[in-house]
């Protein structure tokens, strides 16, 4: 399809275009970057469509950013994305700014009940009717000049994001279009949130089943790799992989032989780190035991399954009310959560995690499900 697109190639046509889209009720985003050997994201094109027409920014010839960081920041132009966590990623870098109020369109097909995390193309298929074109997701979005195809993808995309959230946004009830955005916020605050690296090991699978002292290792270990990534970057499996952390930890070698034959160990991990790491084992499991962290819980027993069963029916039952899809309703890290507050006896406590609406449609249902149970 023939679509007007407009490019954006220099500071002064950005702050000017941004200016008109600050006066409208809503835009469509969309980025296009590549990330194969990378830590963060390598912007190649962002895509807007604003009041039907599709502007292309092109973020090797942008420098200054502050006028679409006003955009992004208005609170009265709401910033539409599908499944964003990546151009979060992007916009953020890019700008130094997250696109607030959010509407993501992959959310609000849930809240209508047209499925749980539906691909774009599919979103589009469903409620426009269209055929995407496809084969240019993983193309290379760096090289100039980009090719028809290239720019036709990318238009079609912002083109109907706009379409589809119109439409999308026309079949929502007040009650669950402000959901929608309740739950863009809650992204965007999971996102701005900072990482401390030295909490990451409290994720490590299989953490549970270290003693303090290889924790103290471990801890070291994913912190110095997250750091390291970062400042390469480079992915973190490139720097240390991850089947290889839990090991190391347990094992603590401590010459390179040994840490050659730890599981998943790359060569060149071992050429460029291997002294490093055992220096780093070394220094770690030599802290004293004050300094040791504390013990990481342990997983909720097999027999614990059962009662996190029925408690996911409370939420099913609310989204079979509400006619949303069910997977939105009660996730599975606040449940978990809820549980280890006093399982298996009680008492139990909502737990942080479930908020907003969710705890107020669905918390007491949740504590009256756990006190039948232990009656």
């Amino acid at each position: 399809m023939a679509i007007d697109i407009h490019w954006i190639t220099d500071e002064a046509t950005l702050a000017l275009h941004c200016d008109d889209w600050l006066r409208l009720p809503f835009v469509a985003l969309d980025t296009e970057f590549v990330r194969v050997d990378t830590f963060y994201p390598q912007a190649g094109l962002l895509q807007v469509c604003a009041a039907g027409r599709v502007y292309l920014i092109d973020p090797l010839l942008i420098h200054d950013w502050s006028a679409l960081a006003e955009v992004l920041r208005a609170p009265a132009v709401i910033k539409v994305l599908h499944s964003c966590s990546e151009d979060l990623e992007v916009l953020s870098r890019l700008t130094g700014s997250l696109p607030a109020p959010l509407f993501d369109t992959q959310l609000a097909a849930g809240y209508l009940n047209l499925g749980f995390s539906m691909g774009y193309s599919r979103l589009v298929q469903a409620v426009l009717g269209i055929e995407l074109p496809k084969g240019e997701t993983r193309s290379d979005w760096l090289q100039r000049p980009l090719s028809e195809t290239q720019l036709s993808y990318a238009a079609e995309d912002a083109l109907h994001l706009a379409e589809v959230y119109e439409a999308l946004d026309a079949r929502l009830s007040e009650e669950k279009r402000a959901w929608v955005l309740e739950d863009g916020a809650e992204l965007l605050l999971a996102f701005g949130r900072e990482v401390d690296p030295d909490e990451l090991y409290r994720d490590g699978k299989l953490a549970w089943k270290l003693s303090r002292q290889q924790l103290a290792v471990l801890r070291v270990l994913y912190a110095w790799r997250e750091r390291e990534a970062r400042r390469r970057d480079q992915p973190r499996n490139r720097v240390l992989r991850e089947n290889s952390l839990w090991p190391i930890a347990r094992t603590q070698p401590k010459d390179l032989t040994t840490l050659a034959r730890i599981e998943d160990m790359h060569p060149r991990t071992l050429r460029q780190d291997g002294q490093l790491l055992l220096k780093m084992i070394a220094d770690a499991a030599a802290t004293p035991p004050e300094s040791w962290p504390p013990a990481v819980p342990e997983p909720l027993p097999l027999e614990a399954s059962a009662l996190l069963k029925k408690l996911r029916a409370v939420g099913q039952r609310e989204a079979e009310r509400l006619d949303i899809a069910p997977e939105l309703m009660l996730r599975k890290k606040p449940l978990e959560a809820l549980l280890k507050s006093g399982y298996p006896h009680g008492p139990y406590q909502l737990p942080d995690s479930l908020r907003g609406w969710r705890r107020e449609l669905m918390g007491q249902a949740l504590l009256d499900c756990l006190a039948g149970e232990n009656r």
